[in-house]
């Protein structure tokens, strides 16, 4: 029997993460590392481009734990415009998303002050 698998989205997670490695680790690394904004990223793009899907037999299928494993299983080739607009797509979402969410980033996403930088609080 043969399954179809929606290869968009493996896809797209491994384009995010190499974006996301282009952009500094605080505060646009480690917002991205949590999760829930990680998966708002992944709608934002995956709402905004058509998907591509494959015919595979089952035995072919990882399980669940194995899904990363899709990734070896490329989009069609894309023409320079789709993975540059892709790319753009991905651009956008990180701005937009830390722009809205700005308030509950900065919560959650600390920057390690060194103790010696800290201006000190005895002065007043």
């Amino acid at each position: 029997m043969k399954t179809v698998v929606n290869l968009t989205k493996q896809s797209i997670v491994g384009e995010i993460e190499s974006i996301l490695n282009t952009y500094p680790s605080h505060p646009y690394q480690q917002a991205f590392a949590i999760p829930d904004l990680r998966q708002e990223l992944i709608t934002f793009v995956l709402n905004r481009i058509p998907s591509f899907y494959s015919v595979m037999p089952d035995e072919q299928i990882p399980a669940e734990a194995e899904q990363g494993s899709l990734a070896y299983y490329k989009l069609p080739r894309k023409p320079l415009e789709q993975q540059l607009h892709l790319q753009n797509l991905i651009h956008q979402g990180i701005c937009l998303i830390v722009q809205e969410k700005s308030d509950w980033i900065s919560h959650r996403v600390c920057e390690t002050v060194q103790p010696a930088c800290e201006p000190s609080h005895w002065f007043g």
